[in-house]
């Protein structure tokens, strides 16, 4: 784990933390230790997923780019 949040530039404590709450990239436990274990390719595809879900990274996302609403009920003011 401890590889894993170096490679995610995060403390261990806050991978500890997601894994506890099932956030963060997946893991698995493996051998009799159950130590918790995380494949690169599998972090390299979460790490594009959450760069995908942020409009900064994603310009498809970002609100400033969104067509204007209008509120039903409301007159323009002039």
């Amino acid at each position: 784990m401890r590889e894993a949040a170096e490679y995610l530039g995060l403390s261990p404590a806050t991978l500890y933390v997601w894994r506890h709450r099932r956030q963060g990239p997946p893991s698995f436990r493996m051998g009799r230790s159950g130590r918790v274990m995380y494949r690169i390719e599998t972090l390299d595809e979460w790490i594009r997923e959450q760069e995908q879900a942020d409009s900064r990274s994603n310009t498809s996302l970002n609100p400033v780019n969104a067509a204007p609403q209008h509120r039903a009920g409301y007159a323009a003011m002039a």
